[in-house]
């Protein structure tokens, strides 16, 4: 793809220590020059809402279930800020990782967003490109306001004053047809590839349901459930509520605290953990800057996390899980986990992780619950009364070696092609990087590229994990409340 690229033959120096030396005709303005702020408001909320992501940039919040009405848990959508095509989008508490970008349609995003307009010398998605590439995220970075990472802000004042990388208006048209048909093919390669990955974890889903719900004995008697669609199971195994299965004492299945309780500014503090849903996505319960003071832990005992507990995300991406070890530090529930605690001498914690996540067990039945709409909570009372097949301790664990050993070609041919794509996704960033910021020349390049047709479907890729919890998270600037009911 960048065969026959070149350097610039001349090259100056910027005068930005940053930026380095750039192409000699190109001009470095301050971006207070290029754009300015738009505040419009919506009076009906009835537009398309839109959302912002590091991933993705500027894309519509549709919902899943194809449904009319917005992907959105806020009561109204009245005074959201007004966006048109070409327009300049920054979540202003994320821009620091890159959680901005033009937007290709009209609508709405939320009122703490800013929204900014090109001036007749700035090809937008030139700056689209320019604005999310390394070297301007770190210092976007480097000039946000704030005392930690997770709560730097991206103000008007400060983005005004950052210097921007100005190529001549036809060459900056030039840059984007040329990364514009780079990005269709890796896109290609991608969506490829993440097909392959959808039918490795079908073929996963497959093995594990009808392990956890027939075992491993193909002639063994089978008994009516008394659940249609879990169907018939073995004879000797239970078959009853998750609340029948956990430890007989309150709170063994605990929503975390209402967002009254425990806000995004009592997370600052050192001494006790905050266990998070991306602690448990990422299956990864050290990571993460979220704590709370010695003395508010002690008025949030109830919402403690122990060795053996096994923590279920609860809003967005529902139905993760991570067990906690017995290593793990000394901490509470995030307003967005369930904390559940097994009856050990009846259910194993990595049995019920299995039956949770790995299997269709949760999602069948949260879709027969919602009627068919979207369900993006599980509350307390929903966890603690899905049925579940439950096999003996002896027969549980030899279903996990027997899983673990079926599944696990699978799981490295997964991860195979996971790695392939983070590949191609560092090459596309690096490409565009060297493009945007002048290291590469590409006029000649952009000038034969040939006219390409419209693709036969949509070479979106599909939606990165933390990309989906942004989406979760665009409506609310504060903890949300908890699933209690």
């Amino acid at each position: 793809m960048i065969d026959g690229l070149k350097p610039y033959p001349k090259m100056k120096d910027s005068g930005v220590p940053w930026l380095g030396e750039v192409p000699e005709h190109w001009e470095v303005r301050r971006l207070k020059y290029l754009l300015r702020e738009r505040d419009v408001r919506s009076s009906e909320g009835t537009e398309q809402l839109l959302r912002v992501s590091q991933f993705t940039g500027v894309t519509e919040r549709k919902r899943a279930d194809g449904g009319d009405e917005p992907d959105t848990r806020a009561e109204s959508l009245v005074g959201y800020k007004r966006v048109e095509a070409n327009d300049l989008v920054v979540n202003i508490m994320l821009a620091w990782n890159g959680s901005m970008g033009v937007s290709s349609f009209p609508g709405i995003a939320s009122p703490a967003y800013c929204v900014y307009r090109f001036g007749t010398s700035a090809q937008p998605w030139y700056f689209h490109h320019l604005l999310r590439s390394p070297t301007y995220k770190a210092r976007i970075k480097a000039v946000s306001t704030g005392v930690v990472e997770s709560r730097l802000r991206l103000y008007t004042d400060d983005l005004y004053r950052l210097e921007a990388l100005l190529p001549p208006l036809p060459e900056q048209a030039a840059i984007v047809r040329f990364l514009d048909h780079a990005d269709r093919r890796i896109r290609r390669y991608i969506r490829a590839k993440q097909k392959l990955i959808k039918l490795l974890e079908e073929q996963k889903q497959a093995i594990i349901h009808r392990a956890v719900t027939r075992g491993l004995d193909p002639n063994v008697r089978l008994k009516p459930s008394g659940v249609e669609w879990l169907g018939d199971v073995p004879e000797h195994w239970e078959v009853g509520p998750l609340k029948r299965f956990v430890a007989q004492r309150p709170g063994a299945i605990k929503a975390g605290p209402f967002g009254s309780q425990l806000t995004a500014s009592e997370m600052l503090a050192s001494d006790y953990k905050v266990f998070t849903q991306r602690n448990v996505i990422d299956r990864d319960l050290d990571a993460g800057n979220n704590y709370v003071s010695a003395a508010k832990f002690e008025t949030m005992r109830a919402f403690e996390v122990f060795a053996g507990d096994i923590l279920v995300t609860s809003r967005g991406t529902i139905g993760r899980t991570a067990l906690v070890g017995e290593h793990c530090a000394k901490g509470i529930l995030h307003p967005c986990l369930l904390r559940v605690q097994p009856d050990l001498k009846r259910l194993l914690p990595e049995f019920l992780m299995t039956l949770v996540q790995d299997s269709q067990l949760l999602p069948r039945q949260l879709s027969l619950l919602s009627n068919a709409t979207t369900i993006d909570v599980i509350y307390t009372g929903t966890l603690a009364n899905i049925v579940i097949p439950l096999p003996p301790i002896s027969e549980q664990q030899a279903i996990l070696v027997d899983v673990d050993r079926r599944t696990s070609a699978s799981a490295i041919a997964r991860a195979h092609v996971s790695r392939e794509i983070d590949l191609l996704r560092e090459y596309r960033t690096r490409l565009i990087a060297d493009v945007v910021t002048g290291k590469l020349d590409v006029r000649e390049a952009a000038a034969d590229l040939p006219v390409e047709a419209e693709e036969p479907e949509p070479l979106d890729e599909i939606e990165a994990e933390g990309d989906a919890d942004e989406a979760a998270a665009d409506d609310a600037d504060k903890v949300p409340e908890a699933a209690e009911a």
